[in-house]
C-alpha cells in the first residue's frame, strides 16, 4: 500500500527571525496592521481565517480597552467551534497601540483588520499578506501558521503540558497539537538532565 502523503510543515520561527520579520514589517507601508496581525498568530495562536475574521467588537470593549480575552463563535473558527483566546498583556499593548492608529473604529462589527478598501481581509487574502511579509523578509518556510506552530513549540519547551497547548491551539485532539511542536537538540538536553 502507499504511505500517507504528509505535507511539509510550517516553518517555527526563532526569536531572532521573528525580530527580523517584525524589522522588515516597520518599513513597509501599513506596518501597524501588519504587526498585529502577525503578533496574534505567533502570541496568541490564531488561525489567520480566524484573524482575518475578527471585528472591533471582538478586541475592544465598550470603553475602547483591548480586551484580555477574544471569543470566537463557531462559524469563525477552522472546527466550528467556539473558543476562547487569551491575550497576554504584551499583546494587549501591542493590539492598543494599532487600535490608536485606526482613523476610527466605526461600528462594533466592522472589521478590526481593514484592507486598504475598508473591508475585511478573506482568509485566502491574508494568507497571502502573511506568506509574503515572511517571503519579503527572508525568512525561508515560513507561512501563515508559522506563528502557530513557534508558540505551541516554546511553551512545550518550557514544560507546558500538551493537554492546555491543545486549549490555546484550539485543537480536540492533542495527536495535532504534538505534531505541531518541533522537537530540537536544546529540547531534547534540557530533558535528559531531569533524569537522576
Amino acid at each position: 500500500m502507499f504511505g500517507e502523503l504528509q505535507m511539509a510543515q510550517a516553518k517555527v520561527l526563532t526569536t531572532k527571525e521573528l525580530r527580523r520579520v517584525l524589522d522588515h514589517i516597520s518599513t513597509r507601508p501599513h506596518a501597524g496592521r501588519n504587526r498585529a496581525i502577525l503578533l496574534l498568530t505567533h502570541w496568541a495562536a490564531m488561525r489567520i481565517g480566524e484573524v482575518a475574521a475578527l471585528r472591533v467588537e471582538d478586541i475592544l470593549g465598550k470603553d475602547g480597552t483591548v480586551k484580555s480575552e477574544i471569543r470566537l463563535d463557531a462559524a469563525r473558527t477552522k472546527a466550528k467551534r467556539a473558543r476562547t483566546v487569551y491575550v497576554n498583556e504584551r499583546l494587549r499593548k501591542e493590539l492598543t497601540a494599532y487600535a490608536r492608529q485606526l482613523p476610527s473604529v466605526g461600528s462594533p462589527d466592522a472589521a478590526f483588520f481593514p484592507t486598504q478598501k475598508r473591508t475585511a481581509f478573506s482568509a485566502n487574502s491574508l494568507c497571502q499578506t502573511v506568506n509574503l511579509i515572511y517571503s519579503r523578509a527572508g525568512v525561508e518556510g515560513a507561512t501563515s501558521h508559522s506563528g502557530r506552530r513557534s508558540l505551541i513549540t516554546s511553551l512545550a519547551s518550557k514544560g507546558v503540558g500538551v493537554r492546555v497547548l491543545a486549549a490555546i491551539a484550539g485543537h480536540s485532539d492533542i495527536r495535532v497539537t504534538q505534531a505541531y511542536i518541533d522537537v530540537n537538540s536544546d529540547m531534547m538536553r534540557a530533558a535528559v538532565e531531569l533524569a537522576g
